[in-house]
């Protein structure tokens, strides 16, 4: 499969929740989609063939973006696949829930290592393999604002992720690469789901003005927004999209 006259985009975390909208979303965009997967190869099959019963282009690619190689290898099969690379957009990411106590230690490495290492390690090779004109984003979290008990080290992470993109932006001077990222507050999910009551829910739900939860698609139009001409302006931002949550 060669279609260099089709844009290309590389999206990590593309299986499933807020990913698999992403890709979706580029795919009717018109961009040919690498979806990039951890470990379910059925759902990433499913995105795949999503797209594709939509007419749209789009390969499934496993890899676990804390790890140099694995991150490596998806760029290089973009690139012999599509040809190049237009936008870059690091959905990838974990939230195991943990306080700040030492014997947590784990649940912060394997938190850090993910959504921090993991951006730092997308972020590097966007930087060399997105042509001139292109769009890298990563994904935050608006939670960072709210600083709940338990959420300790995601909200590391995530304050990391957004300070990388900041300085990415000025080390991108002179390429015309816009690079940005999007923080989502609380999104109608299965991984936002899990462990919680309807009651907790419909809670959170109501913590926004607009007093809903988002949805995939609401944060794939933001990114849509951001990779395609109309974003062109936008740069080194953190575009908060959560209905007003915080």
């Amino acid at each position: 499969m060669n279609s260099e006259n089709m844009k290309a985009a590389i999206v990590t975390g593309g299986s499933r929740g807020i990913g698999r909208a992403i890709a979706k979303r580029l795919a009717k965009d018109g961009f040919a989609v690498v979806v990039n997967y951890a470990g379910n190869v059925g759902k990433a099959q499913e995105t795949v063939s999503e797209i594709e019963q939509a007419a749209g282009k789009a390969v499934a690619v496993q890899g676990d973006i804390s790890n140099p190689q694995d991150v490596l290898a998806l760029f290089e099969f973009a690139q012999k696949t599509f040809g190049r690379v237009d936008v870059v957009v690091n959905s990838a990411g974990v939230m195991p829930m943990a306080s700040i106590d030492a014997k947590n230690l784990a649940d912060f490495d394997k938190t850090i290592a993910t959504n921090l290492r993991g951006a730092f390690l997308v972020l590097a090779q966007a930087a060399t393999a997105v042509r001139e004109g292109g769009r890298i984003i990563a994904l935050s979290s608006s939670v960072i604002a709210k600083s709940f008990p338990g959420y300790g080290p995601y909200i590391a992470s995530k304050a990391g992720v957004e300070g990388l993109v900041r300085v990415l932006a000025n080390e991108m001077r002179g390429r015309h690469i816009t690079v940005n990222a999007v923080a989502p507050g609380p999104v109608d999910t299965e991984l936002f789901r899990q462990g919680k009551t309807a009651a907790q829910i419909e809670q959170i739900a109501k913590l926004a003005p607009l007093e809903r939860l988002g949805t995939p698609e609401d944060i794939a139009a933001v990114i849509s927004f951001l990779a395609g001409e109309g974003g062109g302006w936008v740069n080194g931002q953190i575009l908060r999209a959560n209905g007003g949550f915080a």
